[in-house]
């Protein structure tokens, strides 16, 4: 593994302007690739898009200059090498092509890091190599990652294709939190353990939120709770995660938009014994039939909350199953961490949605929680504090940014190796 610089630094500290300060993000599912272009000599973003529907017989290209109109349209793009290029021709027309000098680096989301890829890493072949061993774990995300690689490499070979991982926040977990209590040798031959995911997301905000409260990231305690359509709480003590919800894979944990979060082992035997199904279709069932969506039909939280006013019972079950799991993993990481100094609530329902911050931290005073009704309704991209003066413990909402996090730490890297 190429050697690193500390990849949680701040964004915005080390990068000066100069020829080569550009960091190109991508972001390659199965069948779609997002993109930033981001300068990292003042944190700003040059363009952003999306290329979505890849291998349809329309697929759909959303591309957004700094400054410019939105460009949208319907484009043939079988697969991800012409996802690329395309993408590629739309940063040329705003002059900033793949062949420009000022880019220093391509950095790449990548879901699965296992135990050996704690940093930003440099991808040469046998960093590839390795990435495709995890794919077992990682069956639904990293071939795409590894698709999105492989095309830009392919693109221009002369640029450094930097990967940065969601599970390397989360591999500073101390062995007792990242164990599971199985055979030792079993869980050892198939790499059975707690990994966690979002950990772009986590270091960011965790740092931000220490930020927040005029502080070092290693003087204070945080709970960090992403909550998306995927959703994941962190505790991270003096700027390193030492528990995390999710864990061999993104299932684990909280509940979801569509994904189950924590259930009984024996639930999956139980299906496969005694209602007939496969394990293929518990997987499909876990995954995405079940969280919200499986509760109540819908997977929006603005949704459910509407249908809650209204009445609606199943929505207001679902909401009560989704709160009563955030409360315990607030809990249960306030134990770990001892002390807290703050909780910061991130990601599209994190960020949003006062009903749920309020609903999560209602009824634990004990522990030093409480939200101001009105910080707490304001609306606001910019990070703030929600909780009353004199609280014990500090909320937040920070929204996060895990592109400005993944190109920080993309040339961080190649800014060290540079230097």
């Amino acid at each position: 593994m190429t050697d690193a610089p500390d990849g949680n630094r701040a964004p915005g500290t080390g990068p000066a302007p100069g020829a080569a300060t550009r960091v190109l993000v991508l972001n390659c599912g199965s069948s779609s690739v997002k993109y930033q272009l981001l300068d990292m000599a003042d944190d700003s973003r040059l363009a952003a898009g999306l290329v979505e529907r890849i291998g349809e017989d329309a697929s759909r290209l959303v591309h957004t200059p700094a400054g410019g109109r939105r460009r949208e349209r319907t484009v043939a793009v079988p697969d991800h090498e012409s996802a690329l290029k395309a993408l590629s021709a739309e940063l040329a027309a705003d002059g900033h092509g793949l062949d420009s000098p000022r880019l220093a680096a391509v950095g790449h989301r990548v879901v699965h890091g296992g135990l050996r890829f704690t940093e930003p890493t440099v991808v040469d072949d046998g960093v590839l190599a390795e990435i495709e061993r995890l794919v077992p774990v990682a069956p639904l995300h990293n071939p795409a990652n590894i698709t999105g690689i492989r095309t830009a490499r392919a693109l221009n070979p002369r640029l450094p294709q930097i990967a940065v991982f969601d599970t390397a926040f989360h591999t500073t977990m101390p062995e007792h939190a990242a164990r599971y209590a199985i055979d030792v040798a079993t869980a050892d031959a198939h790499r059975v353990r707690r990994y966690g995911f979002h950990g772009t997301s986590h270091a960011y905000v965790s740092r931000r939120t220490a930020e927040l409260l005029g502080k070092r990231p290693q003087e204070v305690n945080v709970i960090v709770l992403h909550l998306g359509n995927g959703a994941s709480a962190s505790a991270v003590r003096g700027g390193r995660c030492v528990d995390t919800s999710m864990g061999l894979t993104p299932l684990e944990g909280l509940v979801m938009g569509t994904r189950s979060g924590d259930v009984d082992p024996a639930v999956v035997f139980h299906l496969v014994r005694v209602a007939g199904l496969s394990v293929d279709e518990v997987d499909t069932l876990l995954n995405q039939r079940s969280g919200l969506a499986g509760l109540c039909g819908d997977n929006d939280m603005r949704e459910i909350l509407r249908r809650v006013d209204e009445g609606d019972e199943r929505a207001q079950l679902a909401f009560d199953v989704y709160v009563h799991r955030l409360k315990k993993y607030i809990g249960a990481y306030s134990a770990v961490l001892g002390t807290v100094d703050a909780v910061a609530f991130t990601a599209g329902v994190g960020e949003n949605s006062a009903p749920v911050r309020a609903a999560a931290v209602d009824g634990l005073a004990g522990l030093g929680l409480a939200v101001d009704p009105g910080l707490n309704a304001e609306r606001s991209d910019a990070p703030r504090l929600i909780s009353p003066p004199d609280a014990p413990v500090t909320v937040a909402v920070v929204p996060t940014d895990e592109e400005l996090e993944i190109a920080a730490q993309a040339y961080a890297l190649v800014a060290h190796a540079d230097g």
